[in-house]
């Protein structure tokens, strides 16, 4: 961890130095709704994304109440205090009862290439954590691994840098942050059936054992085409550690026991072409020290059921068919996504493998765009678990909308 950190450090000391210059002009270049206010010549810029969703389980057994939810409704507020140097947050309601602080950061641009960023930061891992917005997505839920494995919407306190390398068609984020609390004193807030999702801290009196290293880069010289490689190193944090007592053996052994290594890498891909939108994406995620931890966090004799690794991908495939009608403004996209995710993909030696953590998921549906930032949804979920023969159906329709 010393090492990334070092290394972290003279990167940016020697980008900040080598780049000059020169206008940006970047190809396949997605913003969501922050990176879009950073681009803005206002000195106060707003913003936001909203989503109302109606869900339905089909089930030939039983009657099921539908479920209509506004799910959330986001603003964002950009200021520019000069050309450099920059402020945003994200300001989010859920389920019309709970509100939170998504983004809060400031950005100083050393130059067309290097820009600082230091406060509540989203993790650059996959597609969605950063392009969550409901225009930028097929069907009306996210995809279940942005769920199960990166813990979406995950936000952590940090500072970094981002920029682009325009000889190389490459975008690239570098951040140190703290990570997920795996051990909050009383309980273990890692699991096997979400993993590490529990632990978010959201920035909400987070606490920091060690800091952890997340970074992005993608590949945008082709066009329509854009290619991430993303990861995130690094270890838990617990509240054991703190006010400890280094002489002591029994508490530094007690509080290890409680953290778990975290070494997370995701591979997205998006081509548009012609009203051809192609996508998909690939998690690993390996979990270090999981036998000390699922001991240590059992209730009662129960151990937990943490797994040693866990992975999950998706692909999906939609088509514009109003392409050919010319005079039309809207887009509607029939599309297919197959899931599937594998969240006890190793375990430790005491533990036995869940067949109801393991997955697929296939989505189809319809997104219609009726203009930029407006879109009606709906599709049809079909679940299987490898406990099961059958696939679980749900009905899902919404509304979005981004501006």
């Amino acid at each position: 961890m010393k090492l990334l950190i070092t290394l972290f450090f003279m990167f940016i000391a020697a980008t900040a130095i080598l780049a000059q210059d020169n206008n940006v002009s970047l190809e396949n270049d997605y913003k969501n709704v922050a990176q879009k206010l950073l681009t803005s010549d206002s000195k106060l810029t707003i913003g936001g994304y909203g989503e109302v969703h109606y869900n339905q389980v089909l089930n030939k057994q039983t009657r099921d109440n539908a479920v209509l939810d506004a799910h959330r409704m986001v603003l964002f507020f950009g200021y520019n205090f000069s050309k450099k140097t920059q402020f945003v947050t994200e300001i989010e309601m859920e389920y019309a009862n709970e509100v939170w602080v998504e983004q809060m950061f400031l950005q100083h641009k050393l130059n067309d290439y290097v820009s600082l960023k230091a406060g509540m930061l989203l993790i650059p891992m996959g597609i969605i954590n950063e392009y969550h917005e409901p225009t930028t997505f097929n069907g009306v839920e996210r995809p279940v691994i942005d769920n199960k494995i990166a813990p979406s919407t995950w936000r952590e306190v940090g500072v970094g840098l981002s920029g682009n390398i325009l000889p190389l068609s490459l975008k690239y984020q570098l951040y140190l942050v703290n990570g997920p609390s795996s051990y909050d004193g009383t309980k273990g807030l890692f699991k096997g059936g979400d993993g590490i999702r529990g632990g978010r801290q959201k920035a909400s009196k987070s606490y920091m054992s060690t800091p952890n290293f997340t970074g992005k880069i993608e590949y945008i010289g082709f066009k329509g085409l854009n290619v991430g490689l993303s990861g995130y190193f690094g270890e838990s944090q617990s509240k054991l550690y703190d006010k400890l007592d280094e002489t002591n053996t029994a508490l530094k052994l007690k509080a290890d026991s409680s953290v778990v290594g975290i070494s997370m890498i995701g591979v997205d891909a998006r081509y548009n072409n012609k009203g051809l939108e192609l996508r998909g994406q690939f998690y690993y995620t390996s979990l270090s020290n999981t036998e000390k931890y699922n001991t240590f966090t059992r209730t009662g004799s129960k151990r937990n059921d943490l797994a040693s690794s866990m992975m999950g991908y998706y692909v999906e495939a939609g088509y514009n068919v109003l392409r050919f009608f010319e005079k039309s403004k809207m887009e509607l996209l029939p599309f297919v996504r197959y899931q599937d995710y594998n969240l006890h993909n190793t375990v430790d030696a005491n533990l036995a493998v869940n067949n109801a953590y393991i997955a697929n998921v296939i989505t189809t549906g319809l997104t219609l765009k009726l203009t930029k930032g407006a879109v009606v949804k709906a599709d049809m979920d079909f679940a299987k678990t490898n406990t099961t023969n059958t696939r679980a159906v749900t009905f899902n329709a919404g509304i979005g909308v981004t501006f």
